[in-house]
């Protein structure tokens, strides 16, 4: 009898879907705080720094956390670790929603933060991946990325929304109980955690030896880190930068038709069409990934984000720039990330992908802190954002050359030193 051919392995598994569902939701959250920063500032009388320095420690705790929770996760099992950070992030918000001062602020989203390391990328890409066939792996890190980028969608404008009716605290109480509601997903997300007889056998220990010793994980590291200062000092001041600084809308033009009357419906809208532009750009990078080589792919995304930042902030600021700039920006926003935890992957393993990828997120964290912290402190300095921009141009050009010496094969496979081979 002839031999059948394998059938290929589904790309949509439960897995998959359970996870983009909590990442969606625990995006959906954390990127409507910049809809936030004007109403907190105006409530209490605070500097725009003082609730940007919240959000930005809330994006270093985020870095701190996914390490952590990604060693948790492989330590005591990725749903344990998941209930973790949704109950941690729940806490944080509604603890947040009593605060009255800077100080309260700013220690409350440390709790935020590591909530978001439990139910973010961290956790989630590394069941997504480790549940994945090698064919579909790069293309469902894209998918599950891009689910984060479908709650960007709708999280600025339903907080938006929300704002015209309710006070921001009771906001975030609802936010806190949609963060806790994402866990009817979590039966969903059994993965079998392949992996080679010689990953299991590895102590976590030898794999960050090796991978600390290895150059290319220090500039995975290095890389990742302008892509947090780009999209954090995007997420937490754009919907601002919109509203003080762009054309007032045209009450007879396109997007009055829509909706659309005000410059500050405008900057939250822009969160969304760069989620929206996004959900497309992710899943396409993620397809690239499994044909074309990552770094390069790398390489680019932060060149042309380096070219889309330099030419938004050179021209005049208008409806039309803001869409524009939006919708460019948005198709490159989280295409590092497949990549780059697709990178990771492939160099060092499964076997402990969410924490080398968590301790490589520390970078973009870090990053994410100086994007937002630096956002609000040169607008109080100078009153406006305009050297945070070229700051965040010069960042990307970097990021675009370090990944250029990457060496892209897994380190079992690469030939030893010649001390160690004649040894």
């Amino acid at each position: 009898m002839p031999v059948q051919a394998a059938r290929p392995a589904p790309l949509f598994t439960p897995v998959l879907i359970g996870g983009c569902i909590i990442i969606m939701i625990s995006f959906a959250v954390r990127a409507s705080f910049g809809v936030f920063q004007i109403p907190i500032a105006e409530e209490f009388g605070w500097l725009r720094a003082e609730f940007s320095l919240a959000i930005a420690i809330q994006n270093l705790a985020w870095g701190f956390g996914q390490p952590i929770f990604g060693a948790l996760a492989e330590r005591f099992g990725d749903r344990r670790a998941i209930i973790l950070g949704a109950v941690t992030y729940a806490l944080g918000l509604v603890l947040s929603s009593q605060a009255v001062s800077p100080l309260q602020h700013q220690l409350l989203e440390i709790l935020v933060g590591f909530g978001i390391a439990g139910t973010g990328f961290g956790v989630i890409l590394a069941v997504v991946g480790r549940a994945a066939s090698d064919e579909n792996r790069s293309i469902a890190l894209g998918i599950a990325t891009a689910a984060g980028s479908a709650g960007q969608v709708f999280g600025a404008p339903m907080a938006e929304f929300l704002l015209s009716m309710l006070s921001w605290q009771a906001v975030f109480v609802i936010f806190a109980g949609l963060i806790l509601l994402s866990l009817l997903a979590l039966p969903m997300m059994r993965s079998p955690a392949p992996a080679t007889r010689a990953e299991l056998e590895e102590s976590m220990g030898a794999v960050l030896t090796r991978a600390f010793r290895d150059p290319s994980f220090t500039l995975i590291f290095l890389g990742f880190f302008s892509c947090g200062y780009q999209l954090a000092f995007i997420t937490a001041h754009f919907p601002a930068f919109v509203t003080e600084m762009c054309a007032a809308i045209d009450p007879s033009g396109m997007l009055a038709g829509i909706g659309i009357t005000t410059t500050s419906a405008l900057g939250a809208a822009a969160i969304a069409l760069i989620g929206l532009a996004n959900i497309a750009g992710t899943i396409f990078a993620g397809w690239l990934g499994k044909r074309y080589s990552r770094k390069y792919l790398l390489a680019g995304i932060y060149a042309a984000r380096t070219v889309v930042a330099a030419a938004f902030i050179m021209a005049p600021i208008t409806p039309a720039s803001v869409i524009l700039f939006s919708v460019a920006m948005g198709s490159l926003w989280l295409a590092t990330v497949p990549l780059t935890s697709g990178l990771v992957a492939h160099i060092y393993g499964l076997r402990y992908m969410g924490t080398l990828y968590g301790i490589v997120f520390f970078s973009h964290q870090l990053g994410s802190f100086m994007g937002v912290w630096l956002g609000g402190r040169m607008y109080d300095i100078t009153g406006d954002y305009t050297l945070v921009w070229w700051i965040g141009v010069g960042v990307g050009a970097f990021s675009a050359l370090v990944h250029l010496p990457v060496r892209e094969r897994p380190i079992s496979l690469r030939p030893l030193p010649p001390a160690v081979a004649a040894g």
